[in-house]
């Protein structure tokens, strides 16, 4: 990364200024300003997240938002109520109010002298979905967004379910707005109000994972904020952006198969992170490709951008079947529509044991597979944030408990962008059942790496809405979506499909061990085969940012992944360690501190031992102000419900001033 501390606009940055909302609270920004802006106004970028931009954020909002403000935007970062330092209490993920309080910003930064009345968003993850869905909402000022790791579909593609089964990331990301919700505002900013609020947050948020469980179908509750429900509802410019590691890489293209509006789609290696912070690498010059994108829709100067394939993507090829993050071989090519003429899906059957290109002619093999509570544990993360060991590790530690299915050694390379799908006759030994599938590179050495995969809860084989029961030994057609991929297979390896009956932890299991058989003769694998006809000379600029704040670390931090198996008592646990450590930030005398620590278990072939729990700590300290939060929150089941246990403390120096405890059971509904 190169940083830049020069820029043709000299920036001012306000640290913190008030936004008025119609109900009297306020909401914090920081704005980051050209400083010609006050006497010739600019267009205005505007990132709406609840992740702290006095301290948590920081370093990653001036590296981006001083660079846009050097370029002549005023870049404005905003906590949403209840975040940070905004007053009101943040009760839950988009409700209507912070998709309301969203256009009074937007409007607010429009009428700002400094403001030439054209604003767009940008925004990772929670930000990158607010934006699609205040975009549906039409404000006037709002002219583009670009939007990063986002979904828009908040039940079918999104942390908490997967092709109707729950995620395990539904509980970690819980537990991480969980921890988020509990912190105070910084006195610095707000003055003496700043323990009212932090009390009323602490007694208001709420255990969010409660709520969500209560949910397990596609309902109401998840369509709202779904923009994929109306379309056409967007009329603006999108740039979509996402990387193969990434949990949210299918929006990008579902994205530019429906939107009308003029749209790009960029997806590279990545993990959940900002493609000029790109892990894994390439990183790329993201921010030189979003000042083209801004002065095109914001200032409506011809960049070239909309010129480029409607798709750039980076086509993988010989990742390492190894869980650390790395730089990722491969190449950029284009694609100049989606669904690209350029692609066509090519059929594999299934025989015992293998992948082959031609029909099996009506024959058909019948196989089993009953797999047991260890499969998973080599998964990784829905998705990734590369900061630990979270990628998917050697599957042959996966495939023991899987039918497996190997092409033989390819006579050439196979290189496929989009979505495979694997088509199976299937039935099941239980009326709640669900399969995981995964195509993996098998090398010559026989290290396989996991390439792409998918859940059915089969339950869900027609309906996320009305889902039903199987009949047990009833013989289904099932269609397993995989996710979207771009990869390249190379002559001499082979192609590995694998299938089994449960994914822990990465996705909850079924409530009893279950067998599958699947009827191999009508059953295949369907890949998305790339014939090389797109654009190949892509390239990009090397990232560069605003220069960051000086950061000193006090404590140094940890990020590990550990698989545990007591062989005595056949007890085994994934443990999750994202520890920060301590940092200081001189320039606002505060010392912080966040660590979060997840483990995963399970007992043998027992089914309803199942366990996750995630604790999240927080410090922050400036002289007299020392206050430190501690959240913890388990989930257990058995075959007829879910068990949650939560608890919530925080403290002023040594003392405990708050504390709570939740203790609450939730009917499991085809899951």
């Amino acid at each position: 990364m190169k940083y830049r501390s020069r820029f043709p606009e000299q920036v001012e940055i306000i640290e913190h200024t008030w936004i008025p909302m119609p109900d009297s609270v306020r909401l914090s920004a920081r704005i980051f300003l050209p400083k010609s802006a006050r006497e010739k106004p600019v267009p205005a970028i505007l990132e709406y997240i609840p992740y702290r931009h006095r301290d948590n954020t920081r370093v990653r909002d001036t590296q981006m938002h001083k660079y846009f403000a050097g370029y002549g935007y005023a870049s404005v970062r905003v906590d949403i109520r209840g975040s940070g330092n905004s007053e009101g209490v943040l009760l839950d993920e988009y409700l209507q109010s912070e998709l309301e309080d969203g256009i009074e910003v937007i409007n607010w930064i429009s009428k700002q002298p400094w403001c030439d009345g054209n604003v767009g968003m940008i925004g990772i993850s929670w930000g990158g979905f607010n934006g699609l869905q205040i975009a549906a909402l039409r404000p006037q000022p709002l002219k583009a967004i670009i939007t990063v790791c986002s979904s828009d579909d908040r039940y079918s593609d999104d942390v908490h379910h997967m092709g109707g089964c729950l995620l395990g990331d539904n509980l970690s990301w819980a537990s991480t707005m969980f921890g988020l919700n509990s912190l105070p505002p910084d006195p610095e900013l707000v003055g003496d109000s700043w323990r009212d609020m932090w009390f009323e947050r602490l007694r208001g948020s709420g255990l969010w994972l409660e709520k969500w469980l209560r949910h397990q179908k596609r309902d109401d509750y998840w369509e709202h904020g779904s923009v994929c429900e109306n379309w056409d509802s967007i009329k603006i410019p999108v740039m979509a952006v996402s990387g193969w590691a990434d949990g949210y890489t299918d929006s990008v293209f579902r994205i530019l198969e429906n939107l009308k509006t003029p749209k790009l789609g960029l997806v590279g290696p990545w993990s959940h992170k900002y493609p000029h912070q790109g892990i894994p690498g390439p990183a790329i010059g993201f921010l030189q490709e979003a000042l083209r994108w801004w002065d095109k829709w914001l200032k409506n100067e011809e960049t070239g951008i909309m010129e480029e394939p409607l798709l750039r993507a980076w086509i993988m090829e010989k990742v390492p079947a190894i869980a650390t993050p790395n730089e990722r071989k491969g190449r950029w090519v284009g694609e100049k529509s989606w669904p690209s003429d350029n692609i066509s899906l090519e059929k594999f059957s299934l025989i015992p044991g293998q992948l082959i290109k031609k029909d099996s002619n009506g024959k058909s093999h019948t196989l089993t597979v009953q797999s047991p509570l260890s499969v998973g544990f080599f998964a990784g993360k829905w998705c990734s944030y590369a900061a630990a060991p979270d990628l998917p590790h050697d599957q042959r530690e996966e495939d023991g408990g899987a039918l497996v299915f190997d092409t033989p050694p390819l006579d050439e390379s196979v290189e496929i962008l989009g979505k495979p799908e694997v088509v199976l006759n299937v039935s099941a030994s239980n009326p709640l059942a669900m399969v995981a599938v995964r195509i993996s590179d098998v090398s010559p050495d026989g290290k396989a790496t996991r390439v792409t995969y998918g859940l059915l809860n089969l339950c869900h084989r027609n309906s996320s809405k009305n889902p039903e029961l199987l009949e047990a030994g009833k013989t289904y057609k099932v269609t397993v979506c995989l996710n979207d991929v771009g990869y390249n297979f190379v002559k001499g390896n082979k192609i590995r499909l694998s299938i089994s009956s449960s994914y822990w932890p990465l996705a909850w299991p079924p409530p009893a061990s279950t067998r599958l058989t699947v009827e191999t003769g009508n059953s295949s694998l369907l890949l998305p085969v790339r014939h090389g006809k797109g654009t190949e000379n892509i390239s990009f600029k090397p990232p560069e940012a605003a220069a960051p704040p000086q950061i000193i670390p006090s404590k140094y931090g940890e990020h590990s992944w550990k698989v545990i198996r007591n062989l005595g008592d056949d007890h085994s646990i994934l443990q999750v360690i994202n520890d920060n450590g301590i940092l200081i930030i001189p320039e606002i005398n505060l010392e912080y501190g966040r660590c979060g620590r997840e483990y995963y278990s399970y007992t043998g072939d027992d089914f309803a031992s199942p366990r996750g729990e995630a604790v999240w700590e927080w410090k922050f300290k400036r002289g007299k102000w020392d206050v430190k939060t501690v959240t913890r929150t388990v989930l257990t089941s058995d075959e007829e419900k879910f068990c949650i246990y939560a608890q919530l403390d925080a403290y002023e120096g040594d003392k405990r001033v708050f504390s709570k405890n939740w203790d609450t059971s939730i009917k499991r509904d085809y899951i």
